[in-house]
């Protein structure tokens, strides 16, 4: 079975209360809502749906596709039923695996504690079937594994993105408190604003709302300042699907937005000089 077109339960998460510009997004790529709550919606969708959905979506910060259900009292629960999944057949032997977690039960006072007990009976799991294992550590630089557990209700999720897709990755001098760029995003869609009249960001600091708003315009879509996401260290990933989305989003790109004046002022000559070196980073710096 190959997870890239196998349907499943698909979480899409984001910061407190960006839900409904996210579901405003996922909607546009022709998805249909299940549930909307305040940190994230719920579809229904294969792996390759979920490239899609990280290529795309500006407002959201993780995609998680969901594997296996469970009950589970306590630690020891957890690990059986994670050590009993294939995870041979999921997870690339000489790859790097992080453990990432939201867990509300009484017996768990470290949310760490729950992850090492994951990445445990996975590796020991793998060991003993392949006599091999991944590398594992913190960073999200590989495959993500992500455990919810509420009460005695738990799942296992695919954790496709990695790194937070709340930050776009062209904002290279953050400043001083910089605008989450995935907020700056949901800020222009909540404002309606119709990509033709002036767009004005006094205060830009490093120029978010500023590139975020000429991103939009020029429908340049967040995923193409990335080349590292989590799904690409699954087995069954299509390197030749990826390419393929990632090209259509290309092509789909417009220059033809003359006329348009992205205004962006500060006191502070150097965050000008700093929003100035974001836009050139963001590849619109000509707006």
């Amino acid at each position: 079975m190959s997870f890239y077109d196998t349907a499943s339960t698909i979480v899409i998460t984001c910061n407190n209360r960006l839900s409904p510009y996210v579901a405003m997004e996922v909607e546009a790529l022709g998805y249909e809502i299940e549930e909307t709550f305040v940190t994230g919606v719920r579809i229904t969708g294969t792996m390759n749906d979920c490239i899609r959905l990280n290529l795309n979506l500006r407002c959201a910060s993780q995609v998680l596709y969901r594997i296996k259900e469970f009950k589970a009292l306590d630690a020891d629960e957890v690990y059986s039923s994670v050590y009993s999944y294939a995870w041979e057949k999921v997870l690339l032997k000489d790859g790097h695996l992080s453990i990432t977690s939201n867990v509300y039960n009484d017996t768990i006072k470290n949310n760490m504690y729950a992850n090492l007990r994951v990445k445990d009976a996975i590796v020991d799991r793998m060991v003993k079937l392949t006599g091999e294992r991944p590398n594992t550590g913190s960073e999200l630089s590989g495959a993500v594994i992500h455990l919810f557990w509420n009460l005695n209700e738990a799942a296992l999720f695919i954790d496709t993105s990695g790194p937070s897709l709340a930050r776009h990755g062209y904002r290279k001098i953050p400043g001083r408190a910089p605008m989450l760029e995935a907020l700056a995003a949901a800020t222009i869609l909540a404002s309606k604003w119709d990509k033709k009249s002036p767009f004005v960001n006094p205060m830009c600091g490093s120029g978010t709302l500023a590139i975020e708003a000429a991103l939009i315009a020029t429908n340049t879509a967040p995923g193409l300042f990335r080349t590292n996401y989590a799904f690409m260290h699954i087995q069954g990933y299509d390197e030749e699907y990826y390419l393929e989305e990632r090209g259509k989003l290309e092509n789909m790109i417009t220059d033809e937005v003359k006329g348009l004046r992205i205004i962006a002022t500060d006191y502070d000559r150097q965050a000008i000089i700093n929003a100035e070196k974001n836009a050139r980073a963001a590849g619109v710096a000509d707006l």
